[in-house]
């Protein structure tokens, strides 16, 4: 599932009447890699959780019969194959969270959907580079131990408090920690760790459950990461424990506008069409400001 119902205030007036989740990144919106993240990953079923005016989300991943007309018409095969691609990624569905009461609200809206299976969550700020097969091995870690999997990435200490925070014990295994205790946005000088929660997680359906008994947390909404702290203290049969996957590769934020602006950079000038020119100019650009 991928929670996209957020009003994406940090992107006003941009996000008045344009989804933050359409925004691009050069030339596709950045929801798209998140669902192409999870097809990578084999998750070829996706629940897309939505709100008021998302409509563009749904007709981006839909038929453009008009537009697929006119470029099959103008023999533009290139962006017709371009506009057909997002349409074949997966079997896309959607459900309204109907007011943004935070994202364990928003995991409990795909109850239905989702029933007695695991499943994974999305979030689209995140990005994660293909090169660096997350979900995939945090897919691999739920099959080994069970129970829920969370991706953590350290942080500066300083940044701590913009996350979630874990505490962690060690494994056999270098990159798989068993998580203990989860604090949402704490404190720097009270956070368990500075291993963070980042945007991908693989989760036990008794999640449902709990959520449906958590109570709004920080920010007067429900917490995902109350409730896994929940699941991180109860049996395999209750739905535990919580492992999470120490993540040590390439991650984009878009989730606000200097970084959403860097994010843009980077995968331009990781683009063979584009890299040639775009870093030239990058770097006489930067010359004549004295940067």
């Amino acid at each position: 599932m991928v929670p996209a119902a957020g009003l994406g205030t940090r992107f006003l007036p941009a996000t008045k009447a344009t989804p933050k989740e359409m925004l691009p990144i050069v030339d596709k919106p950045a929801i798209q890699y998140v669902v192409e993240e999870a097809v990578s990953a084999g998750l070829l079923d996706v629940l897309m959780v939505t709100g008021r005016n998302k409509r563009s989300i749904e007709d981006h991943f839909d038929v453009a019969y008009e537009l697929e007309d006119a470029l099959r018409a103008k023999g533009d095969e290139e962006r017709l194959s371009q506009v057909k691609e997002p349409v074949d990624l997966a079997t896309m569905h959607y459900v309204r969270q109907g007011e943004p009461k935070g994202l364990g609200h928003a995991v409990l809206c795909a109850k239905q959907h989702v029933g007695h299976e695991p499943f994974a969550c999305l979030l689209g700020d995140d990005i994660i580079d293909p090169r660096d097969p997350l979900l995939r091995r945090m897919i691999e870690v739920r099959a080994t131990y069970g129970g829920s999997v969370i991706a953590l990435m350290e942080v500066p200490r300083e940044h701590v408090s913009l996350y979630g925070a874990a505490a962690i014990e060690p494994t056999e295994e270098d990159d798989v920690v068993r998580v203990t205790d989860l604090v949402e946005k704490p404190p720097a000088d009270e956070a368990p760790s500075n291993w963070a929660i980042i945007g991908r997680y693989v989760i036990d359906p008794a999640v449902f459950g709990v959520l449906e008994k958590t109570e709004p947390g920080r920010g007067g909404e429900i917490q995902l990461t109350d409730a896994l702290r929940t699941l991180a203290s109860t049996s395999p049969e209750e739905g535990g424990p919580v492992h999470g996957v120490l993540f040590r590769g390439r991650r984009y934020d878009t989730g606000n506008k200097l970084e959403y602006l860097q994010t843009v950079v980077q995968f331009a000038a990781n683009r063979e069409d584009l890299a040639p020119e775009f870093l030239p100019w990058l770097r006489e650009f930067l010359d004549q400001t004295g940067s």
